[in-house]
């Protein structure tokens, strides 16, 4: 059973940095894209940034300049570096990972829980 494993997050002043990770447990036969979205409570979830198996990076137009994601291959981790952060930046960020759980599996889409990322002074 693959479960995606996040880290991070928390309480920020405006202008501040943090950063964000994620990594799956049990076995994945290979990973497709991993991303981050968030969600304000009542909002959809929306794609925050999102890194392909070929390193190539999408950003919402409201973090670009500002957040870096960047995936480690021997590991299979997705990071999210957040600086300059904004109030707007508030939210719950939920990881994101297609992925083939078996040889023949189809590449799927796995969660992870979810952090709170509050920025406030």
């Amino acid at each position: 059973q693959v479960q995606l494993v996040e880290s991070g997050g928390g309480l920020v002043q405006p202008g501040g940095s943090l950063r964000l990770s994620c990594a799956a447990s049990g076995f994945v036969f290979s990973f497709g894209t991993m991303g981050y979205y968030r969600q304000v409570s009542g909002n959809q979830r929306e794609l925050v940034a999102e890194i392909s198996s070929r390193s190539e990076r999408n950003y919402a137009d409201s973090v670009k300049g500002r957040f870096t994601i960047s995936r480690d291959y021997a590991e299979n981790t997705v990071t999210l570096h957040m600086n300059n952060l904004k109030s707007e930046d508030t939210a719950v960020y939920y990881c994101n990972m297609r992925l083939r759980p078996g040889e023949f599996a189809d590449l799927t889409t796995y969660w992870g829980q979810g952090t709170q990322v509050t920025v406030s002074s």
